[in-house]
């Protein structure tokens, strides 16, 4: 965790900038690169009754790091994908509740509430 989800950006060109943006995102998260897990997701998009190409996307779940973060991670996401000469990314955040996230069916994380 975090988890980058990408569409519209193809798999070459998230391997040439994925080391640095995820060392980048680890700095930003305080936690290590082996955290991070990028996938690009092979879509295909339609506009006016003909294939288009997918608009360049890319949604990150995560547990809530708070907004300065949210900010910075998304301002350093943003600076690699335009430096692939790509005009404009969208990115979205999903925050994953830490009490509803389990591996192996059981939760991750203590519930002291």
């Amino acid at each position: 965790m975090p988890h980058l989800m990408v569409r519209g950006i193809t798999p070459d060109q998230m391997c040439s900038i994925s080391k640095s943006v995820v060392e980048e995102l680890a700095a930003i998260c305080e936690c290590g690169t082996d955290n991070f897990l990028i996938e690009c997701l092979h879509t295909t998009a339609v506009f006016d009754g003909k294939l288009a190409a997918s608009y360049p996307f890319i949604e990150v779940a995560w547990f809530e790091r708070g907004v300065e973060t949210r900010d910075r991670a998304a301002k350093a996401i943003a600076k690699h994908v335009l430096a692939l000469g790509i005009e404009e990314v969208e990115i979205a955040f999903r925050t994953y509740r830490e009490d509803s996230y389990y591996v192996n069916g059981e939760c991750c994380f203590d519930s002291k509430d």
